[in-house]
């Protein structure tokens, strides 16, 4: 597990340079007592391993810009890649206040030649929410206007980039608008906004957050998390708390059946990564969210190993009989893996 005494740690994101792992995380002072407050406390921590379990700190990644900034309010989650020149691309979100103290939430990057020192671009934000395809603030349906947690990586066919993004539609009911968001670059800098690769769904979420799309097993899917507070109404009368989720896929792009969702674990566990090992197997990582007195925990879970059962991601050491009756008191019968 990675923890800091005196931080917060929550989400977090991987690189692999070739030798080493590179964490990069979440991180606010424990100093502010109360845990709801370090959203917008939060600065980019990073940490380095060679087995995913024991990690050295190193300096930080990125903090908050002073104002006026895209991201002079925090630094929010993303994703790191490295551009065929070698250079690595830090994708993270940006927030800002908004009126009425909520926030606005757009995408920028930093770069680096040496996953160490980071440079943000100065043509940030690189993305915001197009009203045409996504909500934003002025609609009033949501507390925020929700449109983070980039998820960078490269085309199936070769042909450029693709980024996944936390986003709500801009039609449904409030906790059933959480969609894929998207967007495609050629070179990593200059991006554009595409129609979301998910639509809302009554059996749906009113957020996807840090999504990931990977083949696990032979099997594509979509990995999201979402608390039980944020979910549709069908997904609260199951008795959910909420967790880390998968959804079936057709592929890397989708579609992405967010109906057959299922969870691969509750709320102590929360923002998963899949992340494949150097043998090829692959292990889910979570931060701690609910702790055993039922406060938020913080900090980075030993890596888990899972696997595609032919119907659902399983996490080894995990109770999924449970999250399976959860499952078939929303749904019934669940559909065939497509």
């Amino acid at each position: 597990m990675f923890s800091l005494p005196d931080s917060w740690v929550w989400d977090f994101w991987f690189a692999d340079d070739g030798e080493q792992h590179h964490l990069f995380f979440l991180y606010a002072s424990r100093a502010l007592h109360d845990p709801e407050d370090r959203h917008y406390r939060a600065s980019i921590g990073h940490a380095v391993s060679t087995d995913l379990r024991n990690w050295t700190r190193v300096p930080d990644a990125l903090v908050r810009a002073d104002a006026p900034a895209f991201d002079d309010l925090a630094t929010w989650t993303g994703s790191v890649v490295r551009h065929p020149d070698g250079t690595w691309f830090l994708f993270y979100t940006g927030s800002t206040r908004a009126p009425g103290g909520k926030n606005v939430q757009r995408i920028g990057y930093a770069t680096s030649t040496d996953l160490t020192t980071w440079h943000k671009a100065e043509a940030n934000p690189v993305l915001s929410a197009d009203p045409a395809l996504y909500e934003t603030l002025d609609s009033g349906r949501w507390h925020d206007e929700a449109f983070r947690d980039p998820w960078v990586f490269p085309a199936p066919d070769g042909d450029g980039w693709h980024m996944l993004i936390t986003a709500r539609a801009t039609t449904g009911a409030a906790f059933e608008r959480g969609v894929v968001g998207h967007a495609v670059s050629a070179d990593l800098r200059t991006w554009e906004l595409r129609p979301p690769l998910s639509a809302p769904t009554a059996h749906g979420f009113g957020q996807l957050e840090v999504t990931q799309t990977e083949v696990v097993d032979g099997k594509p899917l979509l990995l999201f998390s979402c608390l039980a507070e944020h979910a549709s109404d069908s997904r609260r009368a199951t008795g959910t708390r909420g967790g880390i989720w998968a959804a079936p896929a057709r592929s890397l792009l989708g579609p992405f059946d967010i109906d057959a969702a299922q969870q691969v674990t509750d709320d102590r566990y929360y923002s998963g990564k899949l992340v494949r090992r150097r043998d090829g197997a692959w292990v889910l990582l979570g931060f701690h969210h609910t702790g055993p007195d039922g406060g938020f925990a913080g900090g980075v879970s030993d890596p888990m190993p899972v696997s595609w059962d032919g119907h659902r991601l399983t996490v080894e050491g995990l109770d999924a009989e449970d999250l399976e009756a959860e499952d078939l008191h929303a749904r019934g019968p669940l559909p065939p893996a497509r």
